[in-house]
């Protein structure tokens, strides 16, 4: 690391480790050519020559990761909360979906989207689209001028689907594959391509195929939905009789873990048999809690997959979720395991802020690489917090700042953002 220097000067809070803050007060953290070269509380003397911007009072966090969002459902955050997961889809997501094969609708609605994930304290992301190529271009196209690192799918959809959403497996193959052609054409930056079947009730095992192909041909990650909710798992279990557990759907496929980085958002229901292939195939679990509640699934057993060494970020599901707001997410997943702990299972202790926030941050920034964490030789991503608007009679240190922060902040607490050492224009 030895290119262009920065460093950023304020209350600095990152994880090295899940139950414990790291804090530096009024401290230093340096950039060197896109990546962390260390935080200090005194600024070393060979680095005084190097433009410093202090940010005063300020709390300096790593970027925040959201490992599942829906960026076609944006249009739709709030609305129609008092439906199931099957037939919310049906009602409210196939419906809305389908717009986007119009790209002037697609353009109007995904620029709301990337406008508002660049005011966001999110600096990665895991985005599905629709099953729309040009749409998803387009999206592409637009995160990639918000300057967010993100992975962003066509979603792949060839059973169980309505007429006006759906694609035949030959059809859904091919448009894939030009649609991946048409991604590495377009030599982005930070906008990454990965494989989106949606879940295994709208995916024929030929079309599981025929994406195992394009995923060695291009070594491509996936993301997708796992053991959501009990009417899914029951529907799951008539169209695959022969999977012991949902994840033999997938890992039989070869696009479950191992050789193939994978994203499954929710696992609610997971066994332990299916914790144990997550855990051994090294799938990451994009925790969605509010999601999980306002579709009437459930709470995942988030506190065993920590026990059990699992990959665990948070995903805001718009829009099962209402926000993009990881705050909101941290603050939910909190709440979702107390409900948990004390009317389901009270061998699972609820989470802590320390633990969520490693979520956010470190937890599902692994899914990027060295990502999350102001350890040195991570990617320079962080996110500059002005919590001044919110007024308190006595004093409070920087963990009490940052808690309160879970449960109060939005966007309008970003007052600046660095992804990869280049700063996000915030206005």
């Amino acid at each position: 690391m030895n290119g262009p220097v920065f460093i950023l000067k304020g209350n600095i809070i990152y994880s090295k480790e899940i139950n414990k803050f790291t804090i530096c007060e009024h401290g230093y953290l340096v950039c060197r050519d896109g990546y962390v070269e260390g935080v200090y509380q005194t600024l070393p003397f060979k680095l005084g020559g190097y433009p410093v911007h202090d940010y005063g009072d300020c709390l300096i966090i790593p970027g925040l990761t959201d490992l599942h969002i829906h960026a076609p459902q944006y249009s739709f955050r709030g609305l129609g909360m008092d439906m199931e997961l099957l037939e919310w889809l049906e009602a409210n997501t196939f419906p809305e979906e389908a717009k986007y094969k119009d790209t002037d609708y697609a353009k109007k609605a995904y620029k709301i989207f990337a406008d508002s994930m660049r005011k966001s304290a999110t600096t990665r992301a895991c985005i599905f689209a629709t099953i729309h190529r040009p749409a998803t271009l387009l999206l592409m196209d637009l995160m990639e001028k918000t300057g967010l690192d993100t992975y962003v799918g066509k979603v792949n959809m060839d059973r169980n689907s309505p007429g006006y959403l759906s694609e035949t497996t030959k059809e859904s193959a091919e448009e894939t594959l030009e649609w991946v052609k048409d991604v590495y054409h377009r030599k982005y930056e930070n906008t990454h391509p990965i494989l989106t079947p949606r879940f295994t009730p709208t995916c024929t095992d030929e079309l599981m195929e025929e994406l195992k192909k394009l995923q060695m041909r291009y070594q491509l990650p996936l993301q997708s939905h796992l053991s959501e909710n009990q009417s899914e798992m029951a529907w799951v279990k008539e169209l695959c009789p022969w999977a012991e557990i949902y994840a033999d759907v997938y890992d039989r496929f070869g696009l479950f873990g191992a050789d193939c980085p994978t994203v499954m958002a929710h696992c609610v229901y997971s066994d332990d048999r299916e914790i144990g292939r997550m855990k051994e195939n090294g799938v990451f679990i994009a925790h969605c809690p509010e999601s999980n509640m306002n579709v009437s699934s459930g709470i995942a057993p988030v506190r065993k997959f920590l026990e059990k060494g699992l990959h665990v970020g948070l995903g805001s599901d718009v829009a099962g979720g209402s926000s993009e707001n990881l705050f909101r997410a941290m603050a939910h997943a909190i709440q979702a395991s107390k409900l948990r702990w004390r009317v389901q299972d009270d061998s699972l202790e609820a989470l802590t802020a320390e633990e969520v926030f490693y979520m956010a941050t470190k937890g599902g920034g692994a899914f990027f690489g060295k990502v999350g964490s102001f350890e040195s030789g991570y990617d320079f991503d962080a996110v500059v917090l002005d919590d001044s608007r919110f007024k308190s009679p006595r004093p409070l240190d920087i963990r009490s700042r940052l808690e309160r922060m879970l449960y109060l902040a939005d966007e309008r607490e970003v007052h600046a953002k660095y992804v990869k050492g280049k700063e996000v224009d915030l206005s």
